[in-house]
C-alpha cells in the first residue's frame, strides 16, 4: 500500500481536515495534539507517532553522497527524499535499493512520476501544497497507483460438484464494479479472478461490495504479492481487488461471512499450468472472461476461457520463499 504524507507545517486547521478526509496515512506538523484533536490520524512530529531523526528522517538529494546517507537511513526508518529540481534518477536509484523512500512533491503530476519509478515506485509521497484541492487530487494519484497484477487466460477443464462446505464470502467497506475481482486459488501459485456481486438477477439483490470468494482453505491475492487464507480475513485487513486489465486497487475488509453451502470444483489449465478452485456452487457466483465479462459457474463450461493469475508457488505464511513445494 502506496503512503500518502501530507506536510502540514506551518500548521492549518484546513489542509489537515483535508488531509484526513483524503485518507492520508501520515501527518507531518510541528505539535502533534493539534492533529489529533480533528481524528485518529498517524504524526511525524517530536511529539507525534513518528518521531523525526529517530523513525523518520529528511535528505535533500544533492550529490552522489546524500544518494547514500539517505539509503544508509532507510535502514533505520522512512526517508524524506527531495531533489531540488526535481531528478527522477536520484529516486531511481533509491527506489531500487530501499522500500521506505518517501518523495516529497508539490503536484499530483510529480506523485504520479514518484509512484512509477522504475514500475515500483517510492514507498510514498510526502504533499507540500497550500491547496486543499491539490491533497484531493494526490489521494486520487495515490489511491490509483497499485501495482498491476499479471494476468493469465486459462481454459476450463472440468467442473464437478464436491459435497457440502464451508465458503466465504468477503464484504469490503468498497463500492466494486463490473469486470473486477479478487484473485483466489486451491494453491498459492496459481489463482482465477472471482467477480463481485455487481450483476442485477432475479434471485437476490446486487451486494456491489462483496465477493463470495471461495472455500475456507483457499488463497486470496493480498497487496504487495502476499497472500492469506480466506478464512484468516477479519474485518480491517486490507485485500487486493484486480480489474481485468491488470491494473489493482486495495480494499479494507468490512466483515467476512462464513457459511455452510454446496461446493463446486472449477479447474483450467494455461500451457503447462494449472489453476483450480472450489466455490459455492450457485448461479451467483461468477468468474471473469478475458474481455471483462462475468460467467456464472452455473452456465460454465468445459472449454470457455476465463482470466487468472500465476504466481511464484511456496509461501511462509503468505509470503513467497524460495523452497522445494507442491501443491495439488
Amino acid at each position: 500500500m502506496k503512503q500518502f504524507w501530507v506536510d502540514i507545517r506551518p500548521w492549518r486547521k484546513d489542509l489537515a481536515t483535508t488531509a484526513i478526509e483524503s485518507g492520508a496515512n501520515v501527518l507531518v506538523v510541528d505539535d502533534a495534539d493539534r492533529a489529533r484533536e480533528l481524528g485518529r490520524v498517524m504524526t511525524a512530529a517530536e511529539n507525534g507517532d513518528l518521531v523525526p531523526g529517530k523513525d523518520v528522517f529528511e535528505v535533500e538529494i544533492v550529490d552522489k553522497a546524500a544518494e547514500e546517507e539517505a539509503l544508509r537511513l532507510s535502514r533505520e526508518g522512512y526517508v524524506i527524499v527531495r531533489t531540488g529540481d526535481w531528478t527522477v534518477i536520484p529516486l531511481e536509484n533509491l527506489v531500487a535499493q530501499s522500500d521506505r523512500i518517501v518523495a516529497a512533491v508539490t503536484t499530483a503530476d510529480e506523485a504520479a512520476v514518484a509512484l512509477t519509478v522504475l514500475e515500483r515506485g517510492t514507498a510514498g509521497v510526502l504533499l507540500t501544497t497550500d491547496d486543499p484541492a491539490e491533497i484531493r487530487r494526490v489521494a486520487g494519484v495515490v489511491a490509483g497507483s497499485g501495482a498491476e497484477v499479471p494476468l493469465t487466460v486459462f481454459e476450463v477443464t472440468r467442473i464437478a460438484p464436491v459435497g457440502m462446505g464451508d465458503r466465504v464470502c468477503v464484504d469490503t467497506c468498497s463500492l466494486l464494479v463490473d469486470g473486477e475481482g479478487m484473485l483466489v486459488g486451491n494453491t498459492s501459485s496459481a489463482f482465477l479472478m472471482v467477480h463481485p456481486e455487481t450483476l442485477e438477477n432475479p434471485y437476490v439483490a446486487p451486494r456491489p461490495f462483496r465477493v463470495n470468494a471461495g472455500a475456507v482453505h483457499a488463497y486470496i491475492l493480498l497487496p504487495g504479492g502476499k497472500t492469506a487464507y480466506l478464512t484468516d480475513l477479519s474485518a480491517g485487513d486490507t485485500v487486493l481487488v484486480a480489474e481485468h486489465t491488470g491494473t489493482t486497487r486495495e480494499a479494507v475488509v468490512g466483515r467476512v461471512k462464513i457459511e455452510r453451502r454446496p461446493l463446486l470444483l472449477v479447474e483450467a489449465k494455461a500451457g503447462s499450468a494449472n489453476v483450480s478452485l472450489v466455490l459455492q456452487n450457485a448461479e451467483t457466483i461468477r468468474l471473469v472472461r478475458e474481455g471483462g465479462t462475468a460467467v456464472s459457474v452455473a452456465n460454465l463450461a468445459v472449454g470457455d476461457k476465463v482470466l487468472g493469475s500465476l504466481m511464484e508457488g511456496g509461501r511462509h505464511f503468505g509470503i513467497a520463499v524460495k523452497e522445494t513445494i507442491r501443491e495439488k
